[in-house]
């Protein structure tokens, strides 16, 4: 298969988008499928085999490692040039409404993965009244796909509430090699715990889209360390607000590695997470979880089991959690071993399988619309998440998500086959027949 990939992020800037291209570039290697990758400048000329070309962008007011890519205005000709099966848009915002467009006048069956929550990222950086504007605006891309793929259930219950169409379940994969409880590291902790305190950590941007301001609420509490890994616009606010914890800064590789594996316990803050990808990292790394009962940390997290989950506006509920979980050290091993069984076996290698499944729907699917018959979604999941009011409907929802109910199509879990649902019809949803 050839496949073009338009990507709003990739490297040398890290982060969720760019770390979940470059894994399924590395996948569509393995499988013999070649790719182009259009993404913002600088960038490299081949990653995994496959050729990147380079645009012009632009960063975003306030979050410079975010660059959107500018619409490229030979991006027709180089899609008719390089031939593709299928476009791949990534996030799609600028560049990937521009590929969208493009793969629309060339007749090139298109793919669509939501991953970034711009309006909620928005409202963190004090852009208020944009809701609306934003999600037209996404909308209006994503409606030029045969398919959108949506990491979470909470996230496929909103993109279904602001009426995105062809919608369909597609998770992310993680290394649980490189991810492992043996990277434990007694010489950073005892640098970090010097007392043998329990090491309480956090790995992610230190932005104020994650909310990272509420890790000050944890400075003090007693037996308790702070290792904060990453860095960010906020990192100087919070290096004064957390003087005691250690920063590490960016961190890959080995480093990151012993990092995960050396924390008593992981604390996620956002609440804008479409999936949240640390927390399955430390997951793997044998560690519980303390994340918000809010967007992908629901699917993620089972209460009571791997790790706890908090009202994400209840600072004494994110007290709490980590207290408890601090002050157990039975409990934690218990967590982390659960945590640790349920997401080994979740590999790129796996989720990559359902990827292709669902690029060659969307190219069975292009076909059957371009041949004349009337304009269906693909077929339907069984479910859909229910509404989550309450952080006492979040843990009792979050188990049953966790385990497959809503076909979330992890391996090793209950589901179904992980096709596309299609959009909200009156007060319900659709189901399968």
């Amino acid at each position: 298969m050839r496949i073009a990939v338009i990507t709003e992020s990739f490297l040398p800037r890290v982060n969720g988008v760019t770390n979940s291209v470059c894994r399924v570039l590395e996948q569509f290697a393995e499988r013999g499928h070649e790719a182009l990758v259009i993404a913002a400048k600088p960038g490299p000329e081949r990653y995994a085999g496959h050729e990147v070309a380079s645009v012009g962008g632009f960063a975003l007011p306030g979050y410079r490692s975010f660059v959107l890519g500018m619409p490229m205005a030979r991006l027709v000709g180089k899609l008719r040039e390089f031939r593709p099966d299928i476009v791949y848009l990534a996030s799609p915002v600028s560049l990937g409404a521009a590929g969208a467009a493009a793969a629309r006048k060339l007749d090139i069956p298109c793919v669509a993965v939501f991953q970034t929550d711009i309006a909620g990222f928005a409202r963190r950086y004090g852009l208020r009244g944009t809701d609306k504007v934003i999600w037209s605006w996404l909308r209006r891309i994503h409606s030029q796909a045969d398919l959108t793929l949506v990491p979470s259930t909470a996230t496929l219950k909103t993109l279904a509430d602001h009426d995105f169409p062809r919608l369909a379940l597609w998770r992310r994969g993680v290394d649980a090699d490189r991810f492992h409880p043996r990277y434990r590291d007694e010489r950073l902790r005892h640098e970090v715990a010097p007392n043998r305190e329990t090491v309480v950590g956090y790995v992610g941007r230190l932005a104020p889209e994650k909310r990272v301001d509420l890790l000050a609420n944890l400075s003090g509490l007693p037996g308790v360390r702070l290792l904060i890994v990453g860095d960010g616009p906020a990192e100087a606010k919070l290096r004064s607000a957390l003087p005691n914890a250690t920063f590490t800064g960016f961190l890959d590789g080995l480093e990151l590695s012993r990092a995960y594996a050396s924390l008593d316990v992981f604390i996620h803050t956002g609440a804008n997470e479409t999936f949240c990808q640390t927390v399955q990292e430390a997951m793997a790394s044998g560690v519980p979880v303390v994340a918000p009962a809010a967007g992908g940390p629901l699917d993620l997290v089972t209460p009571g089991h791997t790790g706890l989950l908090y009202d994400p506006d209840s600072v004494s509920e994110l007290r709490s959690a980590v207290m408890r979980l601090s002050a157990n050290r039975d409990l934690r091993s218990l967590y982390g071993l659960n945590a640790r069984a349920e997401v080994e076996a979740r590999t790129w290698n796996a989720v990559s399988d359902q990827l292709m499944g669902h690029l060659n729907a969307a190219i069975s699917g292009h076909r059957v619309l371009t041949a004349g018959s009337e304009p269906a979604t693909l077929p339907a999941n069984a479910a859909i998440a229910t509404t989550i009011t309450t952080t006492v409907e979040a843990n009792a929802a979050a188990g049953k998500l966790a385990r497959g109910v809503t076909g979330q199509g992890f391996p090793g879990t209950p589901a179904t086959s992980g096709e596309a649902t299609p959009a909200k019809t009156g007060t319900g949803f659709e189901t399968a027949a």
